[in-house]
């Protein structure tokens, strides 16, 4: 993989993100315009018709799309929280990550976050926050006991960078938009499950256009989720080379993160995306699927190590 230089490859992550999430409300307009097309009561396919019924019906769309996301943006932050289970990590208890965090807050013109610690030997970390009074960098106990100076350095200028991009911003945003389109399937599954058998056959119709969009939508949706995970994951780690002037710091604790990075707060797949290394992408790469990386949160560790060290 050719390195086309730090500034521009920031430029080509931001705006791939941007162009993503701008397509989660386009498929859901789409969607919801194609629904109303199949299902228009005159008879025919009728691109007019269905533009008045787009028209009439899109503000009471956009309206339940706004209550669900506030509610889950409110749920998800607060899932985020108890989750992960982790612990506020003292000055006292560990200096040597106090002086790492403040000296790269200081050269990076950043305030200082909170520091947890996650009580496991496995290596891993995460950022986690939407605003100044709760950004916080994670660190499990494994990779601060196992990561030399330069190494945990560089993983902690991996999470700063996550701050200083409000990524963790993004992925809620994205796994919202997600957990409607699942919603919206798991509910017409249900309903088809659990109806009479009488339906008439336009009815049936109607259900069947409505399960195969919302399928549709989740599947797209989940695609644009993994593509800005992984697009925030090399902007950090270049941030991170930028931040300590080291990247093969980042790319030797990639390494060892790598071998053993499966804490048990990243089974839970609600969280597992925040992780600087999700070890449940691992199953999903076996070599005969070609398309494997579409579905994985993180880059393949291999690319984002190849990178670092053409820096």
């Amino acid at each position: 993989m050719k390195y086309t230089g730090l500034n521009q490859q920031i430029w080509n992550n931001n705006f791939k993100s941007v162009v993503l999430l701008i397509l989660f409300p386009a498929v859901i307009f789409g969607l919801v315009w194609l629904f109303v097309f199949f299902v228009q009561p005159e008879p025919g396919f009728r691109v007019e018709t269905a533009n008045r019924m787009f028209l009439r019906n899109i503000p009471w769309v956009t309206i339940a799309v706004l209550i669900w996301f506030i509610i889950a943006w409110f749920s998800h932050t607060k899932l985020i929280e108890m989750a992960t289970g982790a612990a506020p990590l003292s000055r006292k208890e560990n200096m040597r990550v106090y002086n790492l965090v403040e000296n790269l807050c200081i050269g990076s013109g950043m305030r200082m976050p909170k520091i947890n610690i996650l009580e496991d030997d496995s290596l891993n970390a995460f950022a986690s926050g939407l605003n100044t009074p709760t950004f916080t960098v994670t660190l499990s106990r494994g990779i601060i006991n196992k990561l030399d100076d330069a190494e945990l350095e560089a993983v902690i200028a991996h999470e700063l960078t996550h701050i200083r991009n409000r990524d963790v911003r993004l992925l809620i945003i994205s796994i919202i938009f997600v957990g409607i389109f699942a919603f919206l399937t798991e509910a017409i599954v249900r309903s088809v499950r659990f109806s009479g058998s009488g339906s008439g056959k336009k009815d049936g119709r109607v259900v069947m256009v409505a399960l195969l969009l919302a399928a549709l939508g989740y599947f797209l949706s989940s695609i644009f989720r993994f593509a800005i995970s992984r697009q925030r994951e090399y902007m950090a780690d270049g941030g991170s080379a930028q931040m300590t002037k080291n990247p093969l710091a980042l790319a030797s604790a990639l390494e060892k993160i790598s071998a053993d990075s499966q804490i048990e707060a990243v089974r839970r797949n609600g969280v597992a995306q925040l992780f600087i290394e999700n070890p449940q992408d691992k199953k999903i790469r076996p070599a005969s699927f070609p398309f494997h990386s579409m579905f994985m949160t993180h880059p393949p560790i291999e690319k984002r190590i190849a990178i670092l060290r053409q820096f």
